[in-house]
């Protein structure tokens, strides 16, 4: 199989749906995107990496980051996650008061924006004052990329027009599943959203949930063979909100999407994939970004099906 080969033909097949859909415009920063960009980046677990398109082009990672939020604190707690976050798909707006209202402050899956407070707040407990700069180190080391950092203006924006974010870690503290200050809790979670990196590094990110919880880049034993198999089935259910079963259907890999275009997917054992592009469809994911993962899926035969 010729992996370069494909994504160049990916390309190809995809171009005629660049410009189509609409951006991600609850900020400015991401209604300023460019809705005709497409990048396309595998990284290999033998340390081989292969990319088609704006390759170096940064992006905000956004609700990508909940897979590095989720990987911490299931590190620290291991099972006891579970009591704090469930890990069921939410049937419902990814951040919907109501649902969490209904499970008494237990968000249904750490992917959702509840869920990623919660795994926020377990690492804040854990790490205190160095949440912040362990959350970007945590991001950098996986990727291999020591200069990513977080867009201060994204982080800000972030703050300023996420009062239902804010709304949901007060409501999860009032049922006291929270430790720390919501404000705080979910002041880190900006910050998360706002780590800005390429698809290359974001390919390479990943590569620990397709190699058993071991980086390939640090050779560091990041998480347990079986913790990285649980998150993969989180990804697979719960990693694109109410579409995770049409994702499953038309790609059949763990991935996880994002409101600024993109998607991240994985091939246990083998590689780690990253497409960009910032037009979404109706669903609130990209619609090329998605397209390629399929048409990309379809040609190798890699699935986990």
């Amino acid at each position: 199989m010729n992996l370069q080969t494909t994504l160049n033909e990916v390309a190809s097949e995809v171009r005629s749906l660049l410009g189509k859909g609409s951006v991600a415009n609850y900020i400015p920063a991401l209604a300023i995107a460019d809705p005709t960009k497409f990048a396309m980046a595998i990284a290999t677990v033998q340390g081989d990496v292969f990319c088609v398109g704006d390759c170096d082009e940064l992006f905000s990672i956004q609700s990508i980051s909940k897979v590095f939020a989720l990987t911490q604190a299931f590190k620290i707690l291991d099972s006891d996650l579970w009591r704090r976050v469930d890990r069921e798909n939410a049937g419902s707006e990814f951040n919907s008061l109501l649902a969490l209202e209904l499970s008494a402050g237990i968000p249904r899956n750490p992917l959702s924006n509840a869920g990623a407070i919660v795994t926020t707040d377990v690492i804040l407990t854990e790490r205190g004052k160095e949440t912040k700069a362990s959350l970007l180190e945590f991001f950098r080391v996986r990727s291999g990329n020591m200069s990513i950092d977080f867009n201060e203006e994204i982080a800000q924006l972030e703050s300023e027009h996420g009062r239902r974010t804010k709304a949901l870690a007060y409501l999860i503290a009032s049922f006291k599943n929270l430790e720390n200050h919501p404000q705080t809790v979910s002041m880190l979670y900006f910050y998360q959203c706002a780590m800005e990196a390429s698809c290359v590094d974001l390919a390479r990110s990943l590569l620990f949930l397709a190699n058993k919880g071991v980086c390939p880049i640090s050779q560091e034993h990041v998480i347990s063979a079986s913790q990285a198999k649980r998150i993969n089935s989180i990804l697979l259910t719960c990693g694109h909100y109410d579409v995770s079963g049409d994702f499953a259907f038309r790609v059949g890999l763990p991935g996880k999407s994002c409101v600024s275009g993109a998607i991240a997917a994985l091939v246990p054992g083998k590689m780690a994939i990253a497409a960009w592009s910032p037009a979404l469809n109706k669903d609130g994911v990209s619609l090329v970004a998605s397209a390629a993962l399929e048409i990309f899926a379809t040609k190798t035969g890699l699935s986990v099906f």
